[in-house]
């Protein structure tokens, strides 16, 4: 196996039980951005720990804060329920490296009904319509030469109606839309949705290319079950002041339903 063959993320993602509450799990070098792990991936595995806790089976919201990038290799993982409930229970879940905590989430887990339909959806913007064949895949060097070892793992593919970044020419709207797909075209999942609204380059490259824009917190909703297939992605900036930006992700599934939005606070160098 090459250093670049994909890994399916359940494999990425695995815990194994060393007691009631504590996990041992390997962060994989390859799903990484400039060697470090992507903070949604690190999100899932926390989210996959809470749900094997619990009852409940789906994760339906998460709050975490990156005190620290851990470096790909062994971590523990440890849960807890802070409260259980019929409808919802509330956990928290937390990430170690050598005795050094990394990340801390809150989790709300539920059970999420397939076959449920909007109510209203009419605060959501629009999800686009460019096609997933015309999209450009994101090869794993950014434009500025810093290697992106995840993107040899998942297919994520630009409209190259907001592909300006790649040439030098971001329009200015601070916003990227395209499509994401999981190693061998594995299903999402509840779990998997809270890796996908941190998947995309950062919205700022449409305003101003970058260096490493590190997350401090990221908020996940997940809001349905999401059909089999690839997902629809819209990122966009929402302010950046202060060497800080807001961005918010959402993610469709092929289906046309929203599965997942998601809203970060990361740092930032602009101007």
């Amino acid at each position: 196996m090459s250093a670049a063959s994909p890994i399916p993320f359940s494999t990425v993602t695995e815990l194994t039980e060393l007691a009631p509450g504590c996990f041992a799990a390997q962060l994989s070098d390859r799903w990484t951005i400039a060697g470090k792990p992507n903070g949604g991936y690190l999100l899932a595995l926390l989210g996959k720990a809470a749900v094997s806790l619990d009852t409940h089976p789906h994760v339906i919201a998460a709050s975490a804060h990156y005190l620290r990038s851990p470096e790909p290799g062994p971590v523990t993982v440890n849960v807890e329920v802070l409260r259980g409930g019929r409808s919802a229970s509330q956990l928290r879940a937390w990430m170690a490296q050598d005795g050094r905590p990394c990340v801390e989430a809150l989790i709300t887990t539920s059970v999420l009904d397939a076959d449920v339909e909007p109510y209203w959806d009419c605060g959501l913007p629009e999800p686009g319509t460019g096609a997933h064949e015309h999209a450009v895949r994101i090869p794993s060097v950014n434009p500025m030469g810093t290697p992106i070892a995840i993107m040899d793992q998942v297919e994520l593919r630009i409209d190259p109606a907001t592909l300006g970044f790649a040439s030098g020419r971001p329009s200015g709207a601070g916003l990227l839309r395209g499509w994401l797909s999981l190693p061998a075209a594995e299903p999402f999942d509840p779990v998997s949705l809270l890796y996908a609204v941190d998947a995309f380059p950062p919205a700022t490259f449409d305003i101003e290319l970058t260096g490493w824009v590190p997350t401090l917190e990221l908020t996940a909703y997940v809001r349905a079950l999401p059909a089999p297939g690839p997902v629809r992605v819209l990122h966009r900036a929402q302010l950046v002041s202060g060497q800080l930006v807001d961005e918010t992700c959402y993610v469709w599934d092929c289906a046309g339903r929203l599965v997942a939005q998601g809203t970060q606070l990361a740092a930032i160098r602009l101007g």
